[in-house]
């Protein structure tokens, strides 16, 4: 026996008000992923998450605040390279790196490995997950007011390749403290 769809869409309502409590939840982290991707992808809260691979640490503290960033020191930037043009979804998106290179420092690329100061810090590798083409950094200065960015793993979309380029000094939101 077939019911219509309007019997079911009152029998479904019906169900969910008995269970509320199991709904509620879901409703509100669906909310929270929304707003995080579509609206607003800046931190509110000190602990982050990593899903990625590009560093490994899963949760990390935040700290706000501006300050003179180290080598060596994590750091959270808003994304606003040139891959937003071919990835829309990472215009904003928080990034969570490491300080690789300093204004003054000075990045050199032979073939696909990158080096800082004369120092390998990585490979580019030749495309993305897609297969899309990536090419490595141009050779340069770091200027003022700008940083090498790079992640830990292979994979790790960061300041090597062009697409994704140096982290302007205004696009870092705050330091980080790996927690585990």
């Amino acid at each position: 026996m077939k019911r219509s769809l309007r019997t079911q869409s009152i029998d479904f309502a019906a169900h969910m008000r008995r269970r509320w409590y199991i709904y509620l939840p879901v409703f509100a982290i669906w909310t929270f992923a929304y707003t995080r991707l579509f609206i607003d992808p800046t931190p509110r809260v000190p602990v982050l998450f990593n899903w990625t691979g590009s560093l490994p640490y899963r949760v990390a503290w935040l700290q706000h605040g501006e300050h003179p960033l180290q080598r060596g020191e994590f750091v959270i930037f808003s994304f606003a390279g040139e891959a937003r043009a071919t990835y829309p979804g990472l215009d904003g998106q928080p990034f969570f790196k490491v300080v690789r290179g300093l204004p003054g420092d000075v990045v050199t690329v032979y073939g696909r490995t990158v080096s800082v100061n004369g120092v390998v810090v990585g490979t580019a590798k030749a495309q993305a997950f897609d297969r899309r083409p990536l090419e490595p950094i141009a050779p340069t200065v770091i200027p003022p007011g700008h940083y090498y960015v790079q992640g830990t793993g292979p994979d790790s979309f960061d300041s090597r390749y062009r697409s994704s380029g140096l982290v302007r000094a205004e696009q870092v939101l705050g330091t980080v403290v790996p927690l585990f």
